[in-house]
């Protein structure tokens, strides 16, 4: 009713009209189909916002991607060193990544354009005329720009939040890739001295009130913080989503409530994550060099001329006498130090020319 409410004040507001919310707002429709209606129109607006904020974090790491494309450093695969890569390489999965989302969001968009107008209170449309929600979807659609319709069936559009919930689905799995894209780069940065150290982050803020000099990485903070309220919200919503009993849901607000909570959190921290995190975000090559010249794992370049056993031999004993994995190599007599060079080619490794920008 509160919605119905809101609707007549603000016609009165405009009109200089006395207009009441049961004899007028409601002389053809009821709060069971007025309030599902403002849920989804404010939902499309909401998921319209975090479909933005989404494509311009693509954007920002594409030109990290062209910017890194050929620096190459370790893979990591169990946090154990594994074969080489680039750097933008493993960004162009990120992007993938949220491509994927982005387009799921996108195809799950049109369920919430279903508009419950119309059902009145049961979904039988008792006291409505038959043209009512066809002209409040018509005339929403103009104001909003997005092509809505009361066509739907208005018995699930009163009992049921099939779009809400499914919607929301799909920011869950948005919040679990940013999540682990977000805790990538704050683990690759972290350091300077004591870490991974292959990524220089900007400092947006001093990161600490003792230590001088201190560089956190705030923006993936406040990313993963709001990945994790995004997964408390889905189950929120799934769990409105299966109550009410019979012809109405009566969880509506409660569910409206977590969806934009998620939408408004998701579009923030995207859109500063992208500007304040990925915008200004640098390798350190030499530490990335250092990282990859003491790797073990490009032994794995050896194997299809020595055999898997022969490699393993080597990497396992320049990890047990603290060499290089040359040395070791030379040390074991099965090759020499000319193919060692020549095998041993990191950017080889990557096959770049097998990979597509995103």
């Amino acid at each position: 009713m509160n919605t119905n409410e809101v609707v007549a004040h603000l016609a009165s507001e405009q009109s200089g009209l006395q207009i009441l919310p049961n004899d007028h707002v409601n002389m053809g429709q009821s709060s069971n189909d007025i309030f599902p209606t403002a849920m989804h129109i404010v939902a499309v607006e909401a998921v319209d916002n975090v479909e933005k904020a989404l494509a311009h974090l693509i954007d920002e790491l594409r030109v990290k991607q062209d910017a890194f494309w050929e620096t190459i450093k370790v893979g990591r695969t169990h946090l154990q060193d594994a074969t080489p890569l680039t750097f933008g390489q493993e960004l162009s999965g990120y992007i993938s990544a949220l491509k994927h989302n982005q387009a799921n969001i996108d195809a799950l968009r049109p369920q919430l354009y279903e508009l419950a107008m119309g059902g009145t209170a049961v979904g039988t449309g008792l006291n409505a005329n038959t043209e009512l929600g066809k002209a409040i979807a018509a005339t929403v659609s103009e104001v909003y720009g997005f092509p809505f319709t009361a066509e739907s069936n208005k018995f699930y559009g009163l009992a049921n939040h099939t779009a809400m919930n499914t919607v929301h689905g799909a920011f869950k799995s948005l919040a679990a890739d940013l999540m682990k894209i977000g805790n990538d780069i704050r683990f690759l940065a972290s350091g300077p001295r004591g870490g991974y150290g292959e990524l220089s982050i900007p400092a947006n803020e001093p990161g600490s009130s003792i230590m001088p000099g201190k560089v956190n990485p705030t923006q993936v903070e406040a990313l993963t913080m709001a990945a994790v309220r995004v997964f408390g919200n889905d189950t929120t919503i799934t769990m409105a989503s299966s109550q009410g009993n019979f012809e109405l849901n009566v969880f509506k607000p409660v569910m409206i409530d977590a969806f934009l909570e998620s939408a408004e959190l998701m579009a923030g921290t995207m859109t500063g994550f992208a500007d304040r995190m990925i915008h200004g975000l640098d390798v350190k090559p030499a530490r990335m060099r250092e990282l990859l010249d003491n790797s073990l794992m490009t032994v794995t370049a050896l194997s299809p001329h020595i055999g898997y056993h022969a490699a393993a031999e080597i990497a396992q004993a320049a990890d047990k006498n603290g060499t290089t994995l040359k040395v070791a190599a030379l040390e074991s007599g099965d090759l020499t130090e000319e193919q060692y060079d020549e095998w041993m080619d990191f950017m080889a490794m990557t096959n770049l020319e097998r990979s597509n920008k995103e």
